[in-house]
Protein backbone atom coordinates (compact mmCIF):
# COMPACT_ATOMS: atom_id res chain seq x y z
CA UNK A 1 0.00 0.00 0.00
CA UNK A 2 1.57 3.29 -0.74
CA UNK A 3 0.32 4.93 2.04
CA UNK A 4 2.73 5.95 4.57
CA UNK A 5 1.27 5.44 8.20
CA UNK A 6 4.72 6.22 10.27
CA UNK A 7 2.77 9.58 11.10
CA UNK A 8 0.88 12.39 10.61
CA UNK A 9 3.04 14.05 7.67
CA UNK A 10 3.32 11.51 6.12
CA UNK A 11 0.10 10.12 6.10
CA UNK A 12 -0.92 13.31 4.61
CA UNK A 13 1.64 13.94 1.84
CA UNK A 14 1.08 10.27 0.77
CA UNK A 15 -2.24 10.67 -0.07
CA UNK A 16 -1.92 13.89 -1.78
CA UNK A 17 1.33 11.72 -4.08
CA UNK A 18 -1.16 9.13 -4.30
CA UNK A 19 -3.87 11.08 -5.52
CA UNK A 20 -1.36 12.37 -8.09
CA UNK A 21 -0.02 9.60 -9.00
CA UNK A 22 -3.70 8.58 -9.89
CA UNK A 23 -4.50 11.79 -11.79
CA UNK A 24 -1.41 11.46 -14.36
CA UNK A 25 1.52 13.07 -12.73
CA UNK A 26 4.89 11.09 -13.51
CA UNK A 27 7.07 13.89 -12.75
CA UNK A 28 8.50 15.88 -9.06
CA UNK A 29 11.29 18.18 -8.68
CA UNK A 30 12.07 18.60 -5.30
CA UNK A 31 14.32 20.75 -4.10
CA UNK A 32 16.07 20.37 -0.31
CA UNK A 33 14.94 21.79 2.69
CA UNK A 34 13.77 20.49 6.54
CA UNK A 35 9.84 22.11 6.41
CA UNK A 36 9.43 20.26 2.92
CA UNK A 37 10.68 16.93 4.61
CA UNK A 38 7.13 15.47 4.41
CA UNK A 39 6.64 16.12 0.98
CA UNK A 40 10.23 15.02 -0.16
CA UNK A 41 9.86 11.49 1.44
CA UNK A 42 6.37 11.31 0.27
CA UNK A 43 7.51 11.58 -3.85
CA UNK A 44 11.17 10.25 -3.29
CA UNK A 45 9.11 6.81 -2.04
CA UNK A 46 6.08 7.08 -4.55
CA UNK A 47 7.59 4.05 -6.91
CA UNK A 48 5.78 4.90 -10.15
CA UNK A 49 6.73 8.60 -9.78
CA UNK A 50 10.20 10.09 -10.75
CA UNK A 51 11.42 12.41 -7.76
CA UNK A 52 14.28 14.58 -8.90
CA UNK A 53 16.64 16.15 -6.41
CA UNK A 54 17.69 20.13 -7.10
CA UNK A 55 19.71 22.00 -5.37
CA UNK A 56 18.83 25.45 -6.86
CA UNK A 57 15.05 26.59 -6.87
CA UNK A 58 15.12 28.60 -9.67
CA UNK A 59 16.96 26.35 -12.00
CA UNK A 60 14.36 23.60 -10.84
CA UNK A 61 11.27 25.34 -11.48
CA UNK A 62 12.83 26.28 -15.47
CA UNK A 63 13.66 22.55 -15.15
CA UNK A 64 10.18 21.71 -14.31
CA UNK A 65 9.17 24.07 -16.99
CA UNK A 66 10.98 22.20 -19.61
CA UNK A 67 9.52 18.96 -18.93
CA UNK A 68 5.55 19.89 -18.26
CA UNK A 69 6.29 21.55 -21.35
CA UNK A 70 7.53 18.88 -23.12
CA UNK A 71 4.66 16.28 -21.63
CA UNK A 72 1.84 18.66 -21.26
CA UNK A 73 0.61 17.47 -17.89
CA UNK A 74 1.50 19.06 -14.84
CA UNK A 75 4.87 18.47 -12.75
CA UNK A 76 5.22 19.07 -9.00
CA UNK A 77 7.56 21.54 -7.79
CA UNK A 78 8.69 21.35 -4.03
CA UNK A 79 10.17 23.44 -1.73
CA UNK A 80 10.98 24.25 1.96
CA UNK A 81 9.70 27.73 3.39
CA UNK A 82 10.95 30.51 3.36
CA UNK A 83 12.34 33.13 0.61
CA UNK A 84 13.15 29.34 -1.08
CA UNK A 85 9.63 29.75 -2.46
CA UNK A 86 10.54 33.20 -4.30
CA UNK A 87 12.55 31.75 -6.54
CA UNK A 88 10.23 30.09 -8.27
CA UNK A 89 8.40 33.07 -8.96
CA UNK A 90 9.93 34.05 -12.65
CA UNK A 91 8.97 30.48 -13.41
CA UNK A 92 5.43 30.75 -11.89
CA UNK A 93 4.91 33.89 -14.14
CA UNK A 94 6.54 32.14 -17.65
CA UNK A 95 3.98 29.36 -17.02
CA UNK A 96 1.40 31.48 -16.70
CA UNK A 97 2.32 33.57 -19.73
CA UNK A 98 3.16 30.50 -21.81
CA UNK A 99 0.12 27.99 -20.86
CA UNK A 100 2.30 25.40 -18.86
CA UNK A 101 0.56 23.60 -16.06
CA UNK A 102 2.84 23.28 -12.85
CA UNK A 103 1.66 22.19 -9.56
CA UNK A 104 4.06 24.32 -6.56
CA UNK A 105 3.98 23.07 -3.20
CA UNK A 106 5.60 25.21 -0.82
CA UNK A 107 5.86 24.22 2.68
CA UNK A 108 5.51 26.42 5.25
CA UNK A 109 5.58 26.98 9.03
CA UNK A 110 2.27 26.27 11.14
CA UNK A 111 0.16 29.44 11.84
CA UNK A 112 1.42 29.54 15.50
CA UNK A 113 5.11 29.88 14.31
CA UNK A 114 4.22 33.02 11.88
CA UNK A 115 4.91 36.94 12.63
CA UNK A 116 6.99 35.79 15.73
CA UNK A 117 10.41 35.95 14.73
CA UNK A 118 10.85 32.16 13.89
CA UNK A 119 13.35 31.30 11.73
CA UNK A 120 12.65 30.74 7.74
CA UNK A 121 9.19 31.88 7.94
CA UNK A 122 8.01 34.57 5.28
CA UNK A 123 4.27 35.25 4.57
CA UNK A 124 3.75 33.25 1.88
CA UNK A 125 -0.20 33.53 1.30
CA UNK A 126 -0.66 34.52 -2.34
CA UNK A 127 3.14 34.62 -2.17
CA UNK A 128 2.97 34.87 -6.50
CA UNK A 129 0.11 37.29 -6.97
CA UNK A 130 -2.40 36.88 -9.59
CA UNK A 131 -0.47 34.66 -11.79
CA UNK A 132 -1.69 31.28 -10.72
CA UNK A 133 -4.42 29.74 -11.67
CA UNK A 134 -5.81 29.18 -8.73
CA UNK A 135 -3.88 29.30 -5.21
CA UNK A 136 -5.06 28.05 -1.79
CA UNK A 137 -2.90 26.89 1.60
CA UNK A 138 -4.13 23.66 2.89
CA UNK A 139 -5.03 22.51 6.07
CA UNK A 140 -2.54 21.49 9.07
CA UNK A 141 -2.19 17.64 8.64
CA UNK A 142 -5.07 15.72 10.62
CA UNK A 143 -5.80 11.70 10.85
CA UNK A 144 -9.53 12.44 10.53
CA UNK A 145 -11.10 11.02 7.67
CA UNK A 146 -13.42 13.44 6.64
CA UNK A 147 -9.85 15.78 6.13
CA UNK A 148 -8.10 13.12 4.46
CA UNK A 149 -11.47 13.53 1.76
CA UNK A 150 -10.88 17.23 2.10
CA UNK A 151 -6.98 16.39 1.00
CA UNK A 152 -7.71 14.41 -2.07
CA UNK A 153 -10.85 16.37 -3.55
CA UNK A 154 -8.15 19.68 -2.92
CA UNK A 155 -5.88 17.81 -4.48
CA UNK A 156 -8.01 16.84 -7.49
CA UNK A 157 -9.29 20.64 -7.92
CA UNK A 158 -5.35 21.71 -8.00
CA UNK A 159 -4.59 19.66 -11.01
CA UNK A 160 -7.68 20.02 -12.75
CA UNK A 161 -7.66 23.76 -12.55
CA UNK A 162 -3.26 23.76 -13.85
CA UNK A 163 -4.79 21.93 -17.39
CA UNK A 164 -8.45 23.67 -17.45
CA UNK A 165 -10.23 26.01 -18.59
CA UNK A 166 -6.20 27.17 -20.08
CA UNK A 167 -2.81 25.63 -18.86
CA UNK A 168 -1.10 27.26 -15.80
CA UNK A 169 0.10 27.12 -12.32
CA UNK A 170 -1.30 26.05 -9.14
CA UNK A 171 -0.05 26.99 -5.73
CA UNK A 172 -0.41 25.03 -3.04
CA UNK A 173 0.95 26.41 0.41
CA UNK A 174 1.34 23.58 2.45
CA UNK A 175 1.85 24.17 6.48
CA UNK A 176 3.42 21.30 8.92
CA UNK A 177 4.33 20.76 12.22
CA UNK A 178 6.51 19.08 14.09
CA UNK A 179 7.82 15.79 13.21
CA UNK A 180 9.18 16.42 10.11
CA UNK A 181 11.38 13.56 9.82
CA UNK A 182 9.53 10.23 9.39
CA UNK A 183 9.64 9.41 13.42
CA UNK A 184 6.57 6.94 14.27
CA UNK A 185 3.18 8.06 15.82
CA UNK A 186 1.10 5.55 17.39
CA UNK A 187 -2.12 7.13 16.44
CA UNK A 188 -0.86 7.14 12.14
CA UNK A 189 0.13 3.84 12.77
CA UNK A 190 -3.10 2.76 14.42
CA UNK A 191 -4.83 4.32 11.25
CA UNK A 192 -3.53 1.35 9.22
CA UNK A 193 -6.21 -1.09 10.55
CA UNK A 194 -9.32 0.99 9.47
CA UNK A 195 -8.43 2.86 5.93
CA UNK A 196 -10.01 1.69 3.03
CA UNK A 197 -7.55 2.02 0.81
CA UNK A 198 -9.29 1.05 -2.80
CA UNK A 199 -12.79 2.92 -1.59
CA UNK A 200 -10.87 6.12 -0.90
CA UNK A 201 -9.27 6.25 -3.68
CA UNK A 202 -12.07 4.57 -6.25
CA UNK A 203 -13.15 7.92 -7.89
CA UNK A 204 -9.65 9.37 -8.65
CA UNK A 205 -8.55 8.66 -11.84
CA UNK A 206 -6.32 10.06 -14.93
CA UNK A 207 -8.67 12.48 -17.02
CA UNK A 208 -9.06 12.03 -20.65
CA UNK A 209 -7.21 14.21 -22.91
CA UNK A 210 -9.86 17.54 -23.10
CA UNK A 211 -11.22 19.33 -25.72
CA UNK A 212 -13.97 21.15 -25.57
CA UNK A 213 -16.72 21.26 -27.88
CA UNK A 214 -16.61 23.16 -30.61
CA UNK A 215 -18.30 26.72 -30.13
CA UNK A 216 -20.52 27.47 -32.77
CA UNK A 217 -19.70 29.58 -35.65
CA UNK A 218 -20.62 32.86 -34.84
CA UNK A 219 -23.69 33.96 -37.15
CA UNK A 220 -22.47 35.47 -39.20
CA UNK A 221 -18.62 35.22 -39.52
CA UNK A 222 -17.05 38.55 -40.26
CA UNK A 223 -16.82 39.33 -43.49
CA UNK A 224 -13.95 38.06 -45.54
CA UNK A 225 -12.07 39.79 -48.13
CA UNK A 226 -10.16 39.10 -51.21
CA UNK A 227 -6.65 40.87 -50.43
CA UNK A 228 -6.31 38.59 -46.74
CA UNK A 229 -3.15 37.02 -44.96
CA UNK A 230 -2.48 34.51 -42.54
CA UNK A 231 0.02 35.66 -39.82
CA UNK A 232 0.56 32.25 -37.76
CA UNK A 233 2.88 33.74 -34.54
CA UNK A 234 4.75 31.18 -31.77
CA UNK A 235 3.35 28.37 -31.51
CA UNK A 236 4.15 24.82 -29.34
CA UNK A 237 0.72 22.89 -30.64
CA UNK A 238 0.72 19.54 -28.90
CA UNK A 239 0.14 17.68 -32.56
CA UNK A 240 2.23 19.90 -34.78
CA UNK A 241 1.00 18.10 -38.17
CA UNK A 242 -2.53 18.42 -37.32
CA UNK A 243 -1.59 22.01 -36.44
CA UNK A 244 0.20 22.63 -40.13
CA UNK A 245 -2.33 20.57 -41.80
CA UNK A 246 -5.51 22.82 -40.46
CA UNK A 247 -3.34 25.98 -41.73
CA UNK A 248 -2.63 24.78 -45.23
CA UNK A 249 -6.45 24.04 -45.94
CA UNK A 250 -7.07 27.28 -44.37
CA UNK A 251 -4.17 29.22 -47.04
CA UNK A 252 -5.67 26.75 -49.64
CA UNK A 253 -9.52 27.62 -48.93
CA UNK A 254 -9.01 31.35 -49.43
CA UNK A 255 -6.39 31.96 -51.21
CA UNK A 256 -4.14 33.74 -48.73
CA UNK A 257 -0.44 33.71 -47.88
CA UNK A 258 0.76 32.27 -44.66
CA UNK A 259 3.37 34.28 -42.63
CA UNK A 260 5.18 31.68 -40.82
CA UNK A 261 7.08 32.88 -37.63
CA UNK A 262 10.20 30.81 -37.34
CA UNK A 263 8.87 30.06 -33.42
CA UNK A 264 6.10 28.22 -35.08
CA UNK A 265 6.57 24.47 -36.80
CA UNK A 266 5.05 25.49 -40.42
CA UNK A 267 8.16 25.66 -41.91
CA UNK A 268 9.58 22.74 -40.74
CA UNK A 269 6.15 20.93 -42.49
CA UNK A 270 6.71 22.87 -45.67
CA UNK A 271 5.54 20.75 -48.14
CA UNK A 272 1.97 21.38 -46.63
CA UNK A 273 1.60 23.95 -47.66
CA UNK A 274 2.69 26.07 -51.41
CA UNK A 275 1.80 29.30 -49.72
CA UNK A 276 4.23 29.87 -46.71
CA UNK A 277 5.93 33.03 -46.60
CA UNK A 278 9.10 32.71 -44.57
CA UNK A 279 10.78 35.96 -45.54
CA UNK A 280 8.21 38.90 -44.62
CA UNK A 281 10.90 40.81 -42.49
CA UNK A 282 13.34 41.08 -45.43
CA UNK A 283 9.84 41.56 -47.73
CA UNK A 284 8.10 44.08 -45.60
CA UNK A 285 11.35 46.62 -45.65
CA UNK A 286 11.30 47.09 -48.92
CA UNK A 287 8.66 50.05 -49.09
CA UNK A 288 7.68 50.23 -52.17
CA UNK A 289 6.65 46.19 -52.39
CA UNK A 290 5.25 46.82 -48.36
CA UNK A 291 2.63 49.36 -50.24
CA UNK A 292 1.71 46.95 -52.65
CA UNK A 293 1.63 44.35 -50.03
CA UNK A 294 -0.83 45.89 -47.74
CA UNK A 295 -4.12 43.40 -46.90
CA UNK A 296 -7.54 44.05 -46.48
CA UNK A 297 -7.82 41.46 -43.73
CA UNK A 298 -5.70 39.55 -41.29
CA UNK A 299 -6.05 36.11 -39.49
CA UNK A 300 -3.69 36.42 -37.05
CA UNK A 301 -3.37 32.87 -35.07
CA UNK A 302 -1.98 32.98 -31.82
CA UNK A 303 0.69 35.77 -30.48
CA UNK A 304 2.06 38.41 -32.57
CA UNK A 305 5.84 37.23 -34.49
CA UNK A 306 8.58 38.47 -33.41
CA UNK A 307 9.70 40.30 -36.44
CA UNK A 308 9.39 44.55 -35.41
CA UNK A 309 9.39 44.68 -39.41
CA UNK A 310 6.11 43.08 -39.59
CA UNK A 311 4.07 44.42 -36.66
CA UNK A 312 5.49 48.49 -37.83
CA UNK A 313 3.53 47.66 -41.17
CA UNK A 314 0.74 46.62 -39.90
CA UNK A 315 0.09 49.30 -37.31
CA UNK A 316 0.60 51.51 -40.45
CA UNK A 317 -1.44 49.91 -43.08
CA UNK A 318 -4.71 49.36 -40.32
CA UNK A 319 -6.42 45.92 -41.85
CA UNK A 320 -9.15 44.61 -40.47
CA UNK A 321 -7.92 41.66 -38.07
CA UNK A 322 -8.95 38.30 -36.78
CA UNK A 323 -7.13 36.50 -33.56
CA UNK A 324 -7.59 33.13 -33.44
CA UNK A 325 -7.31 31.77 -29.95
CA UNK A 326 -9.48 29.45 -28.06
CA UNK A 327 -8.05 31.10 -24.59
CA UNK A 328 -9.77 34.28 -24.47
CA UNK A 329 -6.88 36.30 -24.18
CA UNK A 330 -5.88 39.62 -25.55
CA UNK A 331 -3.71 39.07 -27.62
CA UNK A 332 -3.44 42.71 -29.84
CA UNK A 333 -0.84 45.15 -28.57
CA UNK A 334 -1.38 47.23 -31.54
CA UNK A 335 -5.20 47.61 -30.45
CA UNK A 336 -6.76 47.89 -34.21
CA UNK A 337 -9.55 46.66 -35.45
CA UNK A 338 -9.59 43.42 -34.06
CA UNK A 339 -12.37 40.75 -33.61
CA UNK A 340 -11.13 38.10 -31.35
CA UNK A 341 -12.57 34.51 -32.14
CA UNK A 342 -12.25 31.99 -29.36
CA UNK A 343 -11.68 29.11 -30.74
CA UNK A 344 -8.47 26.61 -32.14
CA UNK A 345 -7.56 27.31 -35.85
CA UNK A 346 -8.41 23.67 -35.89
CA UNK A 347 -12.09 24.94 -35.48
CA UNK A 348 -11.94 27.76 -38.05
CA UNK A 349 -10.44 25.50 -40.77
CA UNK A 350 -13.72 23.65 -40.42
CA UNK A 351 -15.99 26.56 -40.16
CA UNK A 352 -14.79 29.14 -42.62
CA UNK A 353 -16.66 29.24 -45.93
CA UNK A 354 -14.67 29.04 -49.38
CA UNK A 355 -15.10 33.32 -50.25
CA UNK A 356 -16.25 34.17 -53.90
CA UNK A 357 -13.12 35.65 -55.62
CA UNK A 358 -9.55 35.10 -53.55
CA UNK A 359 -7.17 37.15 -55.05
CA UNK A 360 -4.75 35.29 -57.09
CA UNK A 361 -2.74 38.45 -58.05
CA UNK A 362 -2.13 39.82 -54.35
CA UNK A 363 -1.03 35.89 -53.51
CA UNK A 364 1.55 35.51 -56.58
CA UNK A 365 2.44 39.12 -55.46
CA UNK A 366 3.88 37.39 -52.15
CA UNK A 367 4.91 34.23 -53.75
CA UNK A 368 7.08 35.76 -55.83
CA UNK A 369 8.51 37.71 -53.59
CA UNK A 370 9.33 34.90 -51.58
CA UNK A 371 11.05 33.05 -54.02
CA UNK A 372 13.36 35.81 -54.99
CA UNK A 373 14.51 36.61 -51.41
CA UNK A 374 14.75 33.21 -50.15
CA UNK A 375 16.75 32.55 -53.37
CA UNK A 376 19.22 35.27 -52.15
CA UNK A 377 19.14 34.51 -48.45
CA UNK A 378 20.09 31.14 -49.03
CA UNK A 379 22.61 32.09 -51.44
CA UNK A 380 24.52 34.39 -49.22
CA UNK A 381 24.27 31.97 -46.38
CA UNK A 382 25.57 28.84 -48.57
CA UNK A 383 28.68 30.91 -49.80
CA UNK A 384 30.04 32.56 -46.66
CA UNK A 385 33.04 30.80 -45.07
CA UNK A 386 33.32 33.01 -42.05
CA UNK A 387 32.08 32.44 -38.70
CA UNK A 388 28.82 34.79 -37.86
CA UNK A 389 25.62 34.29 -35.86
CA UNK A 390 23.44 34.74 -38.42
CA UNK A 391 24.36 31.83 -40.12
CA UNK A 392 23.97 29.56 -37.18
CA UNK A 393 20.02 29.20 -37.29
CA UNK A 394 19.82 28.58 -41.08
CA UNK A 395 22.35 25.76 -40.70
CA UNK A 396 20.24 24.20 -38.12
CA UNK A 397 17.33 24.22 -40.30
CA UNK A 398 19.52 22.44 -43.05
CA UNK A 399 21.05 19.94 -41.16
CA UNK A 400 19.17 18.99 -38.14
CA UNK A 401 17.87 15.22 -37.40
CA UNK A 402 14.18 14.98 -38.36
CA UNK A 403 12.04 15.86 -35.82
CA UNK A 404 14.97 17.18 -33.07
CA UNK A 405 13.52 19.43 -30.14
CA UNK A 406 15.32 22.93 -30.31
CA UNK A 407 15.33 25.25 -27.23
CA UNK A 408 15.79 28.64 -28.93
CA UNK A 409 16.54 31.29 -26.12
CA UNK A 410 15.93 34.70 -26.26
CA UNK A 411 16.71 37.38 -27.61
CA UNK A 412 19.38 37.33 -30.49
CA UNK A 413 18.71 33.87 -31.49
CA UNK A 414 14.82 34.16 -31.39
CA UNK A 415 15.54 36.89 -33.96
CA UNK A 416 17.86 35.05 -35.91
CA UNK A 417 15.54 32.06 -36.32
CA UNK A 418 12.90 34.61 -37.93
CA UNK A 419 14.82 35.93 -40.11
CA UNK A 420 16.85 33.17 -41.33
CA UNK A 421 15.29 29.53 -41.05
CA UNK A 422 14.62 28.05 -44.19
CA UNK A 423 11.42 25.83 -44.57
CA UNK A 424 11.88 22.32 -45.23
CA UNK A 425 10.39 19.19 -44.01
CA UNK A 426 12.17 18.35 -41.39
CA UNK A 427 9.70 18.55 -38.68
CA UNK A 428 11.61 20.06 -36.12
CA UNK A 429 10.06 21.37 -33.11
CA UNK A 430 10.75 24.40 -32.14
CA UNK A 431 10.50 25.29 -28.22
CA UNK A 432 10.70 28.52 -26.56
CA UNK A 433 10.32 30.51 -23.41
CA UNK A 434 7.66 33.35 -24.00
CA UNK A 435 10.71 35.86 -22.95
CA UNK A 436 8.36 37.80 -20.19
CA UNK A 437 11.45 36.59 -17.83
CA UNK A 438 14.32 37.61 -21.00
CA UNK A 439 16.58 35.34 -20.71
CA UNK A 440 15.68 33.73 -16.95
CA UNK A 441 16.27 29.98 -16.72
CA UNK A 442 17.46 28.91 -20.42
CA UNK A 443 19.32 26.29 -19.74
CA UNK A 444 17.25 24.47 -17.02
CA UNK A 445 13.89 24.83 -19.45
CA UNK A 446 16.32 22.97 -22.52
CA UNK A 447 17.32 20.42 -19.77
CA UNK A 448 13.55 19.64 -18.65
CA UNK A 449 12.61 19.54 -22.75
CA UNK A 450 15.27 17.07 -23.24
CA UNK A 451 15.08 15.12 -20.33
CA UNK A 452 13.91 11.41 -21.26
CA UNK A 453 13.41 12.89 -24.67
CA UNK A 454 14.48 12.38 -27.98
CA UNK A 455 18.16 13.61 -28.64
CA UNK A 456 17.35 17.96 -28.32
CA UNK A 457 19.86 20.96 -29.46
CA UNK A 458 19.55 24.45 -27.88
CA UNK A 459 20.36 27.35 -29.55
CA UNK A 460 21.76 30.21 -27.16
CA UNK A 461 24.35 33.18 -26.74
CA UNK A 462 26.66 33.28 -23.88
CA UNK A 463 24.93 35.72 -21.68
CA UNK A 464 21.51 33.70 -21.79
CA UNK A 465 23.90 30.38 -21.02
CA UNK A 466 25.84 32.19 -18.17
CA UNK A 467 23.07 33.52 -16.46
CA UNK A 468 21.84 30.11 -15.53
CA UNK A 469 24.82 28.29 -15.05
CA UNK A 470 23.17 26.56 -12.12
CA UNK A 471 21.36 24.40 -14.82
CA UNK A 472 24.94 22.01 -15.16
CA UNK A 473 23.95 20.94 -11.37
CA UNK A 474 21.41 19.28 -13.25
CA UNK A 475 23.64 16.84 -15.08
CA UNK A 476 23.77 13.66 -12.47
CA UNK A 477 19.94 13.82 -12.62
CA UNK A 478 19.82 14.36 -16.11
CA UNK A 479 18.77 11.36 -18.51
CA UNK A 480 19.43 12.20 -22.61
CA UNK A 481 20.91 14.36 -24.59
CA UNK A 482 21.52 17.89 -25.03
CA UNK A 483 23.54 19.69 -27.63
CA UNK A 484 24.16 23.40 -26.82
CA UNK A 485 25.02 25.33 -29.56
CA UNK A 486 26.38 28.91 -27.82
CA UNK A 487 27.15 31.31 -29.88
CA UNK A 488 30.15 33.37 -27.89
CA UNK A 489 30.13 37.17 -28.83
CA UNK A 490 31.31 38.28 -25.29
CA UNK A 491 28.43 39.90 -24.68
CA UNK A 492 24.44 40.87 -25.44
CA UNK A 493 24.24 40.89 -28.93
CA UNK A 494 20.65 42.33 -29.41
CA UNK A 495 21.98 45.30 -27.95
CA UNK A 496 24.06 45.96 -30.35
CA UNK A 497 20.84 45.86 -32.59
CA UNK A 498 19.29 49.19 -30.75
CA UNK A 499 19.85 52.65 -30.63
CA UNK A 500 21.55 52.74 -27.10
CA UNK A 501 24.43 51.30 -29.00
CA UNK A 502 25.32 55.04 -30.42
CA UNK A 503 26.18 55.82 -26.85
CA UNK A 504 29.34 54.65 -25.51
CA UNK A 505 29.52 55.27 -22.22
CA UNK A 506 27.03 53.66 -20.64
CA UNK A 507 26.68 51.22 -23.50
CA UNK A 508 29.27 48.71 -23.25
CA UNK A 509 29.63 48.44 -19.39
CA UNK A 510 25.82 48.78 -18.60
CA UNK A 511 24.20 46.90 -21.91
CA UNK A 512 26.76 44.63 -23.69
CA UNK A 513 27.85 43.96 -20.33
CA UNK A 514 30.55 41.79 -21.94
CA UNK A 515 31.61 38.58 -19.60
CA UNK A 516 35.39 37.24 -20.82
CA UNK A 517 34.26 33.39 -19.27
CA UNK A 518 36.52 30.47 -20.74
CA UNK A 519 33.46 28.19 -21.62
CA UNK A 520 35.78 25.78 -22.03
CA UNK A 521 36.96 25.91 -18.50
CA UNK A 522 33.13 26.48 -16.86
CA UNK A 523 32.56 22.94 -19.13
CA UNK A 524 35.29 21.24 -17.37
CA UNK A 525 34.19 22.64 -13.85
CA UNK A 526 30.83 20.85 -14.27
CA UNK A 527 31.95 17.98 -16.12
CA UNK A 528 30.17 19.02 -18.99
CA UNK A 529 31.85 18.13 -23.19
CA UNK A 530 32.82 21.29 -25.08
CA UNK A 531 33.98 22.02 -28.12
CA UNK A 532 35.55 24.88 -29.88
CA UNK A 533 34.17 25.27 -33.52
CA UNK A 534 36.48 26.77 -36.09
CA UNK A 535 34.37 25.98 -39.19
CA UNK A 536 30.94 25.23 -40.70
CA UNK A 537 31.77 21.80 -42.16
CA UNK A 538 32.84 20.36 -38.46
CA UNK A 539 29.82 22.13 -37.48
CA UNK A 540 27.46 20.16 -39.74
CA UNK A 541 29.19 17.26 -38.84
CA UNK A 542 28.26 17.54 -35.35
CA UNK A 543 24.72 18.24 -35.62
CA UNK A 544 23.77 15.69 -38.15
CA UNK A 545 23.77 12.63 -35.82
CA UNK A 546 23.45 13.77 -31.96
CA UNK A 547 24.62 11.29 -29.52
CA UNK A 548 22.27 10.07 -27.32
CA UNK A 549 23.29 11.09 -23.64
CA UNK A 550 25.19 13.64 -21.61
CA UNK A 551 25.20 17.61 -22.01
CA UNK A 552 28.03 18.84 -24.12
CA UNK A 553 28.50 22.74 -25.69
CA UNK A 554 29.83 23.46 -29.26
CA UNK A 555 31.02 26.82 -29.13
CA UNK A 556 30.92 29.60 -31.94
CA UNK A 557 32.53 32.35 -31.21
CA UNK A 558 31.97 35.73 -33.54
CA UNK A 559 32.44 39.36 -33.66
CA UNK A 560 29.30 41.33 -31.77
CA UNK A 561 29.73 44.19 -33.55
CA UNK A 562 30.73 42.82 -37.27
CA UNK A 563 27.67 40.62 -36.50
CA UNK A 564 25.07 43.61 -35.95
CA UNK A 565 26.84 45.21 -38.99
CA UNK A 566 26.17 42.13 -41.19
CA UNK A 567 22.49 42.03 -40.16
CA UNK A 568 22.12 45.71 -41.28
CA UNK A 569 23.99 45.81 -44.37
CA UNK A 570 22.60 42.59 -45.52
CA UNK A 571 19.14 42.84 -44.19
CA UNK A 572 18.38 45.86 -46.32
CA UNK A 573 20.38 44.72 -49.26
CA UNK A 574 18.38 41.35 -49.37
CA UNK A 575 15.14 44.02 -49.32
CA UNK A 576 15.93 46.50 -51.82
CA UNK A 577 16.90 43.57 -54.29
CA UNK A 578 13.53 42.19 -54.61
CA UNK A 579 11.64 42.72 -57.69
CA UNK A 580 8.16 42.84 -59.21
Amino acid sequence: MPIDFRNTNLVWTSILVETLHRLGLTTAVICPGSRSAPLAIAFANHPQIEAIPVLDERSAAFFALGIARQQGLPVVLVCTSGTAAANFYPAVIEARESRVPLLVLTADRPPELRDCNAGQAIDQHKLYGSYPNWQTELALPTLELSMLGYLRQTTIHAWERSLYPSAGPVHLNCPFRDPLAPLPQPEAQSLAAIFDFEQFFASVACLPDFFPSLPAAPSPLPPLAANGIIVAGPAQPKSPERYCRAIAHLSRTLGYPVLAEGLSPLRNYASLNPNLISTYDLILRNPSLAEKLRPELVIRLGEMPTSKQLRTWLEATHPRQWVIDPDGRNLDPLHGQTIHLHLSVEALARLIPKPPQPSDSYLNLWRTAEAQSRRMLDQTMMESEVLFECKVAWLLSKVLPSGTPLFISSSMPVRDVEFFWAPGNSKIRPIFNRGVNGIDGSLSTALGVAHRQQSSVMLTGDLALLHDTNGFLLKPQFSGHLTIVLIDNNGGGIFEMLPIAQFDPPFEAFFATPQSVNFAQLCMTYGVEHELITGWQQLERRLTRLPQSGIRILEIRTGRKADALWRQNNLEAFAANIHF
